[in-house]
């Protein structure tokens, strides 16, 4: 259910129930104050989506059991083939139970429970997606145990065929459903697009077939290579019976999805944990942007992982967002996108301050801002004799501002009745008494040669991250560093980078 959803419901219920008890002369006289009123839906959403992303039965499941962290269990056959049965009646899938699916049931009960924990980590970011797109094309929901299978639930996993993203398609066939690709953006790497996609194709090859085993055969093969094993079969109508005329890889793929559908359904049984979730579907929310951005001013100006941005919104094949006449969106948790949504003018703003245009395109070379920088940030609107205004600029905060006019941040916030020290860009804050520390022109200063400065890497650093702590694109820092392998540098290993 999408946070929207949960908050309209939320809200009717709270303004029925405002209704049975509020008379009409109390609502003349008496009116919710509309800011705390908001800020307890907000709270209560936060702990009902933290609630509900740790929801789970594997512990009361693994508690009656009786499991010790090191159990392995297994089943006899009649146990496996009696909950596949189970599985079936809920499903207009055939989860056969026959010596293929077994073999393949239990290689992954034995030797993909690591596998497994993982996917069902990533699964609480995906799957509640997932399922809301198959009901919307009115498709199995057991359909999700596709991308598993596909992709382990990576969305910017590529295959040695060239397939990408969560279900893995290849470039002609995302083309085909409408998944764009340029220099910027790869829609197959876009959970949602790729997933609408993805369910129009299974719609199809449904359509084509009858039989939810020969579509995923014709996903995985494509339809002329099923088309051909049922005409070399004899014209026979189900996957088993056309099973060994097709391609080796194909013959494994139904066996494999049925095995990571039960081993995942029956996790718990098997004493298999879930990994911790990062975040839950439940908790994100998106806003399009008007503008082109690159996500190191979102994350310098909401203090959000640039990580995490990345990891959210696998569309991008660099940090930079691109501009778009439908509008180029950004996903991630609740708060994040709430201040993002009310700080977009200032984001574009601090976009076009932070990075320069070469020939109208932008460029990934951030410039370096001096947090009260002469040439730029000082801006004085007018000067009075008993006081002057300064205007914010981006990369301002209020410590630096008072350091610069040699007062007290006390003095600051209390000539312009500050509560905290948030400053926002285009606010104008008033100077009634200037210290010791006057804005003047630097003198001028003698060009000399650069001195060249290094960086010793260090555990956990990359080429990427070096590159971004010293303002450096990852082609400029290649640049300084000839021959270098971008791929492998080592701890310790000594960089150029000035």
């Amino acid at each position: 259910m999408k946070p929207i959803l949960i908050l309209s419901s939320f809200l009717f219920v709270m303004s029925f129930g405002f209704a049975q008890k509020v008379s009409p002369r109390a609502k003349s006289s008496d009116s919710l104050n509309a800011i705390p009123f908001i800020n307890t839906i907000e709270q209560s959403l936060n702990l009902f989506y933290a609630d509900y992303a740790n929801q789970s039965n594997y512990d009361s499941i693994i508690a009656a059991l009786n499991y010790e962290s090191s159990d392995l269990p297994t089943f006899s056959d009649d146990v496996y083939c009696q909950r596949l049965e189970e599985m079936s009646q809920r499903t207009p899938f055939h989860m056969d139970c026959n010596d293929n699916t077994l073999a393949t049931l239990k290689f992954f009960v034995a030797k993909r429970r690591g596998f497994a924990r993982i996917v069902l980590g990533r699964s609480e970011l995906y799957f509640e997606l997932f399922k809301e797109k198959l009901a919307e094309y009115g498709l199995p929901i057991e359909l999700r145990f596709l991308a598993v299978i596909e992709s382990g639930l990576r969305p910017q996993v590529k295959s040695k065929a060239g397939a990408l993203g969560l279900w893995q398609f290849m470039y002609k066939t995302g083309l085909y459903f409408g998944l764009e690709e340029n220099s910027y953006v790869d829609e197959r790497m876009d959970p949602d697009k790729a997933t609408d996609a993805a369910c129009r194709f299974l719609k199809q090859l449904y359509g084509i077939y009858g039989d939810w085993n020969l579509a995923l055969a014709a996903y995985n093969a494509g339809p002329g290579n099923v088309n051909h094993a049922i005409i070399r079969s004899g014209n026979k109508k189900t996957y088993w019976e056309v099973r060994p005329y097709l391609p080796t890889e194909t013959q494994g793929y139904v066996p494999n999805f049925i095995a990571a559908a039960y081993l995942l359904t029956y996790h718990a049984e098997h004493n298999i944990i879930p990994m911790d979730a990062k975040i839950h579907n439940a908790q994100l929310d998106s806003m399009c942007l008007k503008q082109g951005v690159h996500m190191e001013t979102i994350s310098q100006l909401l203090a959000w992982d640039i990580n995490e941005i990345k990891e959210l919104n696998p569309i991008y094949k660099t940090t930079f967002i691109p501009k778009s006449e439908k509008g180029r969106c950004v996903t991630g948790p609740l708060d994040k996108i709430n201040l993002l949504v009310s700080l977009e003018d200032t984001i574009y703003y601090s976009e076009k301050n932070n990075y320069y245009r070469v020939n109208t395109e932008y460029v990934s070379t951030p410039i370096a801002i001096d947090s009260i920088s002469q040439d730029s940030t000082i801006m004085l609107d007018s000067i009075n004799a008993d006081y002057q205004y300064y205007k914010v600029k981006a990369g301002d905060n209020i410590k630096n501002i008072a350091q610069k006019y040699g007062v007290t941040i006390e003095k600051l916030m209390e000539w312009n009745g500050l509560r905290t020290t948030n400053i926002y860009i285009g606010q104008r804050l008033t100077i009634k008494e200037v210290g010791t520390k006057v804005v003047s022109p630097k003198p001028p200063v003698n060009k000399t040669t650069p001195v060249k400065k290094y960086h010793n890497v260090k555990k956990g650093e990359t080429f990427g991250k070096i590159a971004q702590r010293y303002n450096l694109s990852q082609a400029q820092l290649k640049k300084l560093n000839p021959g270098i392998n971008i791929n492998s540098i080592r701890i310790g290993q000594r960089l150029r980078v000035k």
